[in-house]
């Protein structure tokens, strides 16, 4: 155990998926908006197609953000929306912006690779939540960090691995291990801290309300940088960071972070 933390070495805003709602998550137009905006950190969700490619997709089910149930591509998707039973090439031709407005309209479901390709060229941090299908922790945890680890290996500050799946995290860390880990928690489980410190983790994104005064040193002087998601009142925002809370996900991305 350590009381001592090393400066945290992203910024303490981090967009949520993208740009929060003001555009289509976890899509490229999403995160340029965030871009325009003044957002220097975005958080996403990544998840595996049937044959083993990072996407960016919060849902396990295409049915809310897709315009799957309009689709005529393919039968299949029709009888099972589970988005990793599908093939990329399927899953690539989806409309992923219309549901949000007709301004974004035809806007795609992006790889991992396109939103690296994006986030490297503008300088933009990057949270990446690994978000399992049903069934598939340890493929998707290995993969989304052998690609993390490729696609950033000339970045001078790689991306932060996140998850609720700690058995997808642990998969990330033998792939993986240089690349920085943070566990997901929507509540105080028994073990979390034995198994956050298991799976070498630097960082605890714990749902705002679990944080208070106690907690908060209890992550602090377990040698975990504590983070939270997802806050949209600014002065809840400013209470957490008084507490020692290292950065905050958001919604509200409309105006540069404070």
């Amino acid at each position: 155990m350590s009381t001592h933390l090393s400066p945290w070495p992203y910024p303490r805003w981090i967009a949520h998926r993208g740009a929060g709602r003001l555009a289509p998550e976890n899509t490229l137009a999403a995160f340029r908006l965030g871009l325009r905006n003044g957002w220097r950190m975005a958080e996403c969700d990544v998840q595996l197609s049937a044959d083993g490619v990072p996407f960016l997709l919060h849902d396990a089910t295409l049915t809310r953000t897709t315009n799957v149930a309009e689709t005529a591509l393919s039968p299949a998707l029709h009888n099972d929306p589970i988005a990793g039973h599908h093939p990329w090439d399927t899953l690539a031709q989806l409309d992923a912006g219309g549901w949000h407005s007709a301004a974004y309209a035809g806007e795609a479901l992006p790889t991992l690779a396109d939103v690296a390709g994006l986030c490297l060229a503008q300088a933009l941090h990057l949270n990446i939540e690994i978000k399992p299908s049903p069934g598939t922790d340890q493929d998707t945890g290995r993969i989304v960090a052998e690609h993390a680890a490729r696609l950033w290996a000339q970045a001078p500050l790689p991306p932060l691995l996140t998850s609720f799946s700690p058995e997808a995290l642990a998969a990330a860390q033998a792939a993986a291990p240089h690349l920085p880990r943070g566990l997901l928690l929507d509540a105080w489980w028994p073990g979390w801290l034995e198994t956050a410190h298991t799976l070498g983790c630097c960082a605890l994104v714990a749902h705002h309300p679990l944080w208070n005064a106690t907690t908060v040193a209890a992550a602090r002087t377990a040698g975990l940088h504590p983070l939270t998601y997802t806050v949209n009142d600014a002065a809840i925002a400013q209470t957490l960071f008084a507490l020692g809370v290292v950065a905050v996900i958001t919604d509200q991305v409309a105006q540069p972070p404070a």
